[in-house]
């Protein structure tokens, strides 16, 4: 993944999204593969999450609504890609969990599911419900373009892999860890069995503080890896989350039909704040080791994305959802990532490609077994994603086995 240093902005994405922050820094347009790409969220520091999603743009990193047909991978490659055949059930919530309003969310998904054919979700057929980080269907925080992007892109994959799930976006006020926090604990208030966080801020001590809103048994929590590389993002790094990394997505000719691998830019590594789980297993690093799974994130192998207009998306932000649709449509119901550890059958392993230099190497690259920056791999059927009974295996020997 390179950078263009000629700086080329979203205009008014950017005055929105930048704006929203006085210490994000601007953004610049970067390349994967051929492919032009501008995260919408800048750089923050501090105890504040940026989104992670990354828009493909032109070279001087002008969006690319309306200018072209429907790019991007559709519901119906990523179910085919991911081996995805059942569809969830309207009993099951799905939570999206953002920070800042986004007034034209229902109408926006109705525009992406009815261009696919998936069912109508309305807040009128109780299947959508838009609410604030007190739970109110009301008083909905101020918007902002970048994070708007970002919860487009959430709500169109949740949809994509769980069609008939409902779906709660809960919008926290600001990009805060409180506010962000205090939306978490409300969609596992309001019922949610899966609940999907496309963000993250530097790992940090203070952090430990907001490690309480992030563990909710019962509850499958998906969490991006971040988009800097390898490195540690957190919450992606707590134990009781589990933590998506990202993948290059392209079709095959092999007997499943596609082949992936490690993109650039997704997050992987070895916390130095929370400890090492149990189901961990991997030699080389005694703590907590990020990730646990993985699904399509280079925006060179983006999805599509309907907010005002159609837009091909990547970014952790986009495997997140993915993810957090698959444990769906299992109807949820873990704790953690130790059901994804005890059913390596369910998984793509991810062998080629990596994220920077690191030691040891299944830190930082794709290989047999475990590697920290796609976890066990990519789904390969919804067997080990949700309240399945955990199964006894022997893995292989080797630095990344478990």
């Amino acid at each position: 993944m390179s950078r263009i240093v000629s700086v080329g902005l979203l205009s008014a994405l950017a005055a929105a999204s930048i704006g929203a922050g006085a210490n994000a820094d601007p953004r610049i347009v970067e390349r994967s593969g051929n492919t032009y790409h501008v995260a919408v969220c800048g750089k923050v520091f501090g105890l504040v999450a940026r989104c992670f999603a990354h828009v493909v743009t032109d070279e001087a990193g002008n969006m690319l609504v309306g200018k072209d047909t429907i790019g991007g991978y559709t519901p119906a490659q990523l179910r085919s890609a991911y081996d995805i055949k059942a569809t969830g059930k309207a009993s099951t919530i799905i939570a999206i969990v953002d920070a800042y309003g986004y007034p034209n969310a229902e109408a926006d998904l109705g525009a992406y599911r009815a261009q696919f054919g998936l069912p109508p979700c309305t807040t009128a057929n109780g299947c959508f419900r838009k609410l604030n980080q007190t739970g109110a269907q009301t008083n909905y925080p101020a918007t902002n373009s970048g994070w708007d992007v970002e919860q487009a892109l959430d709500v169109d994959m949740a949809s994509a892999m769980c069609p008939r799930c409902t779906i709660d976006l809960v919008q926290a006020t600001t990009a805060s860890f409180q506010n962000l926090g205090t939306a978490e604990n409300e969609a596992a208030a309001l019922g949610a069995h899966v609940i999907s966080n496309s963000y993250g801020g530097d790992e940090s001590a203070g952090m430990k503080s907001f490690a309480r809103y992030y563990n909710h048994p019962g509850v499958a929590i998906t969490v991006a890896n971040g988009d800097d590389g390898y490195g540690v993002e957190s919450p992606a790094d707590m134990p009781t989350v589990i933590a998506v990394g990202g993948t290059s997505l392209v079709t095959a000719d092999n007997a499943r039909g596609w082949s992936e691998s490690v993109w650039s830019g997704t997050g992987s590594g070895c916390s130095t704040v929370f400890a090492k789980p149990a189901w961990q297993k991997a030699a080389g690093c005694s703590m907590r080791i990020v990730g646990d799974t993985a699904a399509v994130a280079d925006p060179d192998t983006g999805v599509a994305v309907y907010d005002a207009g159609w837009n091909i998306v990547g970014g952790t932000s986009a495997a997140t959802p993915i993810v957090g649709g698959i444990f769906a449509v299992n109807g949820g119901g873990v704790h953690d990532a130790m059901t994804l550890y005890n059913h390596p059958a369910g998984f793509n392993a991810v062998t080629t490609g990596n994220n920077g230099t690191c030691s040891p190497a299944f830190l930082c690259n794709g290989e047999a077994g475990y590697d920290a920056p796609t976890g066990m791999g990519t789904p390969h059927s919804s067997l080990a994603f949700g309240d399945v009974t955990p199964a006894i295996v022997d893995m292989p020997p080797g630095t990344g086995a478990f």
